[in-house]
């Protein structure tokens, strides 16, 4: 990608129903909660049909245009779905995730300085871009995001060199949906370099993300269940706009886990008018996808009738 194809200094873009801040900050927030827990056994999964589900999203995808790709995996049942598989786009804020793995693969979490552990709650849960430049300098720019991608497995993504002006540099890398999955796998499973305490707290910061950036993923999640049947989200979102055509990167990125089922989801699309179309593009492909995971149960559980969010 080009600098006249990065990021716009735009004023910070509008999303209904909430402002997001175009990398901004909030004040600090309480204490975050616990990460998602690992989900329960359950039997229920229904096949999903890949040429059905496809048909589904190319007919949704149609009236918005752009370019879309799409990688869903359930990790209790290994089954998978990806949407235009081989295409790479810009991964936007949601490479702050890449970015703070790929610090803990160099020193874990309670070995680290105060200002370094700030930097990252701040970059992960308020998408702060000045802590993400600090945290890529410290890692050793792309050279250091090269060996983390190396080590957990990532096959098809790349940072640009250089270091960063505005976001001319982590905020370009490209990637897959699909090495975006196997990421949050490594997040999520016990076969990871790093270390189950800092895996988790990885996902606690993306469990507790500033509320206006709740978007994204997280409008698949079921909700109003009785007991332990809501699904819980661990999520990180990214956004740009093109300078050279004025059109929008957005980018939803994480795990959805419910009982029996805990689903790594990557949605990326390019080329939307506006961020708030972005986000319905992310929102309604998630939803469709997830629907098609669950089944004609959906969200319905053994402990009551779990809805689907409608508060996104």
């Amino acid at each position: 990608m080009t600098a006249a194809d990065a990021l716009s200094p735009s004023a910070p873009p509008v999303v209904t129903p909430s402002a997001v801040p175009f990398g901004g900050l909030r004040p600090p927030a309480p204490r975050p909660s616990a990460p998602p827990r690992a989900s329960a056994p359950r039997a229920h999964a229904p096949r999903v049909s890949t040429p059905r589900l496809t048909g589904t999203l190319d007919r949704f995808l149609a009236r918005y245009g752009g370019r879309t790709t799409v990688a869903v995996r359930d990790l209790a049942t290994a089954r998978t779905y990806h949407y235009h598989r081989d295409l790479q786009l810009p991964t936007a804020s949601a490479s702050k995730i890449n970015i703070l793995m790929a610090l803990l693969l160099t020193s874990p979490w309670h070995r680290l300085a105060r200002r370094t552990r700030d930097d990252a709650e701040r970059m992960i849960r308020f998408s702060d871009n000045a802590a993400a430049d600090r945290l890529y300098e410290r890692i050793g720019l792309e050279a250091g995001l090269a060996r983390a991608v190396h080590e957990f497995g990532l096959r098809r993504t790349y940072a640009p060199a250089g270091r960063c002006v505005d976001l001319y540099c982590w905020g370009i890398t490209q990637t897959t949906a699909s090495d975006q999955v196997r990421l949050i796998g490594a997040l999520a499973g016990k076969r990871s370099p790093l270390p189950e305490q800092d895996r988790e707290r990885v996902l606690r910061l993306m469990a507790n993300v500033t509320p206006e950036q709740r978007w994204g993923i997280s409008a698949a999640v079921c909700e109003g269940g009785r007991g332990p049947s809501e699904s819980q989200v661990s999520l990180k979102n990214g956004w740009l706009r093109h300078v050279a055509n004025g059109r929008w990167v957005v980018v939803s990125v994480g795990l959805i886990r419910e009982p029996g089922h805990d689903y790594a989801v990557a949605v990326l699309t390019e080329d939307s008018p506006s961020m708030g179309t972005g986000v319905a593009r992310v929102e309604g492909v998630v939803k469709r996808i997830l629907a098609a995971f669950r089944g004609r149960r959906g969200c319905a559980t053994a402990g009551g009738q779990a809805v689907l969010s409608t508060s996104r």
